[in-house]
């Protein structure tokens, strides 16, 4: 990817140039890219997804479809301040981040989706961020497949492997969860919002990852359903 930036006022904006530039129907690189009430203005908000945050899918033109996503706190922090967050420069802040990470691990042909554009809005000591990514066409939530008894043997093993190619190449995700794990109409797996995650050298950070899922995946399925789903995704991880 190639990846540049763009400074509109107190708004900076990391986006990738192949995606933006000659983009046709797409809007313009700018400000508006990152306003939802833009995209509204226009009609061309076509969703929004559950959660913090109210993620909204996007009409981007060209028949591409984006999910555009506020960053927001959450617990007893977000009483103080649900979107903003302390200002320790533009390359710590959390789009940034979580944008040019994700673009090094698109390079490594590994299954996440494409990024578009991070932008973040200064306010003195504190800044708003948002993030756009590609939307998956078809993909539903590991979570809706589990609760729906549609996660066969293989997909999980699937789910495993995927987990594990992820790891092999240092990725600590910190809310590794059943719902960020994504499963598209042809059977794929996707690992998304990589908010807050980081490459790492080999550690227990892996052990950690794996006993959060279990813990996401007790959630959708009943009690005695967990140990069959984890053996199977255990065996994909290390087969």
């Amino acid at each position: 990817m190639r990846l540049a930036t763009l400074r509109a006022g107190k708004n900076h904006i990391l986006y990738d140039a192949d995606s933006l530039c000659d983009a046709g129907a797409a809007p313009q690189i700018g400000p508006s890219l990152l306003d939802p009430a833009w995209w509204q203005a226009r009609g061309r908000v076509t969703g929004e997804a559950p959660g913090r945050g109210a993620s909204l899918f996007l009409n981007a033109g060209n028949g591409e479809e984006w999910v555009l996503r506020p960053y927001r706190r959450g617990g007893l922090v977000a009483r103080l301040s649900e979107r903003r967050y302390l200002w320790t420069g533009l390359e710590r802040t959390r789009a940034f981040r979580e944008l040019r990470l994700t673009a090094e691990l698109l390079d490594q042909g590994l299954p996440v989706p494409r990024p578009v554009a991070a932008g973040v809005t200064c306010h003195g000591l504190t800044y708003e961020a948002t993030l756009i990514t590609v939307r998956l066409p078809g993909a539903r939530a590991l979570a809706s497949l589990l609760k729906n008894g549609e996660a066969d043997d293989v997909l999980l093993q699937r789910v495993g492997a995927t987990i594990r190619r992820f790891h092999d190449a240092g990725l600590d995700h910190v809310d590794l969860n059943a719902r960020n794990l994504l499963v598209d109409g042809e059977g794929k797996v996707w690992l998304i919002d990589l908010d807050r995650c980081r490459l790492r050298r080999e550690g227990a950070w892996k052990g950690r990852n794996l006993k959060r899922l279990e813990s996401s995946i007790a959630k959708f399925v009943a009690t005695e359903e967990v140990t069959r789903i984890i053996e199977r995704i255990t065996a994909g991880y290390y087969n």
